[in-house]
């Protein structure tokens, strides 16, 4: 009897246990703990302050003129126009809103659709690695082979193993799916790094599907660059973002795909069969939103300032840390701490510290020289307010104890 596709599903995001049944996430299983313990949680993405005031008053607005029913399928016109004039504005991507604009519940639908209209059993889809976790979920529900190349800590950062890309491309190629601003590392891919991928995307004939919710959190010099803008990338490539990260609601789940007709076309296909419509009232807000660019670039001056404090912090504690270039995210090296598991350690500091943190091992492959060489690092979120990080800084003193 052939294995059940969920249990695949199951085993491809570290969810099966040894006795067969299903795990929460550890993202489920963190939060959990911050709750049973009284933990502030720093593992879990989320703000702990809502949006703008005035996109959720529009969401409220939009309820009362009746916005409550089934939106269309592709997503309401005004919001598809909004992310036209938004790639034009920010990228000088040029889009057809009723033909290159699909909206979806999330970005994480929008990737989901997009590897099962494009990808299937025999072909292979690369990520980087460490990866999000629904990625692999995803190949495996399409019945695709997952395949990685490292990203690599560095004095510079986490940067890409150009070497070790050219090396896990193949003529079975179907998908490259890329992450940039990237989660968990922070790594922003710069244009070299860009160029690499995209030059084996048109070798191997592949599509690119890229992630980029993070896309306006960038941080100092770092700058995201769509690799939709490279020559010759516009016709293979698939851009995803969303709302959720760049307005800080993230519980709307409202995001979209964008590029070439025919790859939407794809898209929209599977898509229909997985949610219909979703978000009938937060569309029309979050079309208002996107042509606002005040509220992203706060949101990101805030993070900056945030994002130091906490790094300064974890460095005090005795973390090795990443300085992230982008996202929500710091990794941190438990090792000088006499940590040389990151999961121990995070199942541990809640009742130690009082403090909720996620393993870097929850992004890799299980046993392959990334989890090997990330094994004893962990991922904080500094998306909380100042006073949260400063009470979890000092209560991550007592991992010195």
């Amino acid at each position: 009897m052939s294995t059940p596709r969920w249990v695949d599903v199951a085993r491809a995001a570290g969810l099966m246990g040894d006795d067969g049944v299903p795990r929460p996430t550890i993202f489920a299983e963190m939060s959990a703990l911050a709750t049973a313990t009284g933990s502030l949680n720093l593992g879990q993405g989320f703000p702990d302050v809502d949006g703008p005031a005035w996109i959720r008053a529009a969401a409220m607005r939009a309820i009362d003129d009746g916005a409550n029913q089934y939106p269309p399928g592709p997503g309401i016109p005004e919001l598809r126009h909004a992310v036209a004039r938004h790639q034009h504005r920010h990228y000088g991507i040029d889009l057809d809103p009723d033909r290159q604009v699909l909206v979806t519940t999330g970005a994480t639908e929008a990737l989901a659709a997009a590897v099962l209209a494009l990808a299937g059993p025999g072909d292979e889809v690369l990520t980087l690695e460490p990866y999000y976790d629904s990625y692999a979920a995803t190949i495996a529900l399409a019945g695709a082979t997952h395949t990685t190349a490292p990203l690599v800590a560095t004095p510079d950062g986490f940067r890409l193993d150009v070497a070790a890309l050219r090396a896990a491309v193949t003529p079975r190629t179907r998908v490259i799916l890329l992450n940039t601003p990237h989660n968990p590392t922070g790594t922003v891919l710069t244009r070299d790094e860009l160029e690499a991928v995209a030059a084996l995307a048109r070798e191997a004939d592949a599509v690119v599907v890229t992630d980029e919710v993070y896309e306006h959190l960038t941080y100092d010099d770092a700058r995201h660059v769509p690799i939709a803008t490279l020559p010759g990338m516009a016709e293979r490539t698939l851009t995803i973002s969303s709302s959720g990260k760049t307005f800080s609601l993230t519980g709307w789940k409202i995001g979209w795909v964008s590029g070439p007709a025919p790859l939407v076309d794809a898209v929209r296909t599977v898509k229909q069969f997985l949610t219909y419509v979703s978000g009938a009232p937060f569309q029309p807000a979050i079309a208002r939103a996107l042509d606002d660019d005040d509220a992203p670039r706060e949101l990101a001056a805030s993070l900056a300032a945030r994002r130091d404090l906490l790094c300064a912090g974890l460095r005090d504690v005795g973390f090795d840390v990443v300085v992230p270039a982008g996202t929500y995210f710091v990794l941190a090296d438990a090792a000088p701490l006499g940590w040389t598991d990151g999961a121990a350690l995070a199942r541990a500091m809640p009742e130690r510290a009082g403090v909720v943190c996620v393993p870097v091992s929850a992004f890799c492959r299980t046993d392959d020289a990334v989890a090997t060489a990330l094994r004893s690092w962990v991922r904080f979120t500094f998306v909380k307010s100042e006073d949260v990080l400063r009470d979890a800084v000092e209560r991550l003193h007592a991992l010195r104890g």
